[in-house]
């Protein structure tokens, strides 16, 4: 028997939706080299991460153990799959390989860095593979909300597995390689040991519908709208951006693409060819001149992004462009769960103004990216494979995804974030566990979950916060009396008087009879004072601060 064996391990995407990572490894234990698919984030809220600009896989582990890494492969250009690679890319120090449009966004966020473009090899489709250590890699055409989305043909030593990345099963895609059964079975056909597999859309009984499907749906809203029409969707759905641009283009108006993200996605998708062609679109500051019954904006922010042309709109004017009543607001979209707030705050700042606001409750105008139930189902009779581990959702995706795996007779393991999965023998099994986490990209600086800066932010926007700031003489005797700084507090509290007042006439009375060795004592000083700000402010204002201390020595 073999004392080699053939681990999974999601440091990312496993558990939750967004900041993809996988590790593939084969070797003798703890020796095993390693391949890395996908390098994505996940986006911050004010709610619980304030003031953060992206969030990244903790990469630790990988960190440690760099020397045996090979190759990283990104399955597609969404942000939660290929966001984090000039982020990470200096501590892995490995060639990324990814297709021709996947490799030009990853190029991007390397160039950010002052990171070469020959970091990234751009890889064919199947049947031509990546030699990576004991791995071939393989990139398989598959349909996804996103052009040349691919799944991963991985052949090792003990065997084929299937990483399927985001995928749908849509005939007609429009922009991108259609779902082919015919191709997905002769890779099947040998023998799959394991499929790893896209799980988000696993409660959604009804088969996932294609993206041709609304097209006319599309057409007919436009064509029928009076004035200015606006439309938002994800920026990288550049087949949907097409039909929303054909479809005005016919109704005989001029398209303006406005958002970075968006005018970077086209012209990504026309220089590596996944777009053949696209209507004439007219620059921001030229749509001014344009009456606006002829005029149709395509915008960035479809998930209520704040610094997005969605919400610069909803907020007044963007590129000297403003809405008026009786114009029309599309969102081709669906809204991300936890970006609902967002949406809704845009939603009614356009309400106000007087514009019409259409969005997809009725499934109309957006179709999604991700297989819905028996789509994930027809995925597994295709490939037959051995073990299915679910993957790309949250604990109940990966949940109900085992259930139905092993309802179909085949063997089904949850594996979440730092679960080290043994593929090896004729049932998966957990081989060990690998601390993980998130980092955070915080202005320029990568701080981790537990260094309590976030924490410390946290605290502040909740409870305010006070600075102390006191004098002591040569003698260790307070010098005039100390004095208080609030933020993010009442200024006056219960017995109506100024807030500070009382704290600084409550800090005199404690320095006035406290005992010299708390005088000369800088922590057990600092200690007393965090304790009567805390009491004072809880009984005037029923708040306990955060309270930071200043001593200055007079020597």
């Amino acid at each position: 028997m073999s004392s080699e064996r053939l681990i999974y391990l999601p440091l990312g995407g496993a558990g939750e939706i967004g900041m993809n990572c996988y590790v593939y490894g084969y070797g003798k234990p703890g020796k095993e080299r390693l391949i890395v698919v996908d390098l994505g984030v996940t986006f911050p809220d004010m709610d619980g991460t304030p003031g953060v600009d992206l969030i990244l896989p903790d990469i630790s582990w990988l960190r440690e153990n760099s020397d045996r890494i090979d190759a990283v492969f990104i399955t597609h250009a969404h942000e939660d799959h290929v966001g984090a690679v000039g982020h990470l890319f200096e501590q892995l120090g490995v060639r990324i390989h990814a297709r021709a449009f996947t490799a030009r966004i990853a190029r991007g966020k390397l160039a950010e860095y002052g990171i070469s473009d020959d970091a990234v090899q751009v890889a064919s489709a199947w049947p031509e593979t990546v030699q990576a250590g004991p791995f071939s890699v393989g990139f398989l055409p598959i349909s996804h909300s996103i052009p040349e989305s691919s799944a991963l043909v991985i052949d090792t030593p003990a065997g084929r597995v299937i990483h399927s990345g985001d995928f749908k099963l849509d005939t007609t895609p429009l922009v991108g390689e259609p779902w082919d059964p015919v191709l997905w079975g002769e890779v099947s056909k040998g023998g799959v040991k394991a499929l790893i597999c896209d799980s988000t859309n696993v409660f959604s009984p009804q088969p996932g519908r294609s993206e041709a499907s609304i097209g006319d749906n599309i057409e007919k809203l436009i064509a029928g709208a009076p004035n200015m029409v606006v439309a938002t969707t994800f920026a990288s759905n550049v087949a949907r951006v097409k039909t929303l641009a054909e479809a005005g283009a016919r109704a005989g108006r001029s398209i303006c693409l406005m958002g970075r993200a968006m005018r970077r996605m086209i012209e990504a998708s026309i220089e590596t060819g996944v777009l053949d062609s696209f209507p004439k679109v007219v620059q921001s500051e030229d749509a001014t001149a344009i009456p606006r019954e002829n005029l149709m904006l395509i915008v960035t922010g479809s998930q209520g992004e704040r610094r997005a042309a969605s919400a610069q709109l909803a907020r007044g004017k963007y590129h000297g462009i403003t809405l008026k009543e009786g114009d029309l607001f599309l969102f081709s979209s669906k809204t991300i769960p936890g970006n609902e707030k967002g949406v809704i705050r845009i939603m009614n700042q356009f309400s106000e103004q007087g514009v019409d606001v259409v969005d997809d409750h009725g499934g109309d105008y957006h179709v999604s990216g991700h297989a819905n139930r028996p789509d994930l189902e027809t995925l597994q009779d295709v490939v037959n494979p051995q073990i299915v581990v679910p993957m790309h959702g949250e604990h109940r995706h990966l949940r109900e995804h085992v259930k139905l795996s092993e309802g179909n007779g085949r063997q089904g393991i949850l594996a979440v974030n730092g679960m080290m999965i043994d593929l090896t023998g004729n049932a998966p099994k957990v081989a060990e566990y690998i601390e993980t986490g998130r980092t955070y990209l915080d202005g320029s600086v990568q701080i981790g979950a537990l260094d309590g800066i976030v924490r410390d932010r946290i605290r502040m926007a909740l409870n305010g916060h006070v600075v102390v700031t006191l004098i002591l003489d040569e003698e260790d005797e307070p010098l005039g009396e100390p004095w208080c700084e609030i933020m993010g507090l009442a200024e006056v509290g219960r017995s109506d008087t100024g807030l500070s007042d009382v704290l600084e006439a409550d800090l005199s009375q404690f320095l006035g009879r406290a005992k010299a060795k708390t005088l000369t004592d800088d922590e057990r000083l600092e200690k007393e004072i965090k304790a009567i700000v805390r009491k004072s402010c809880q009984n005037e204002i029923g708040k306990k601060p955060e309270v930071t201390v200043v001593v200055s020595r007079l020597m």
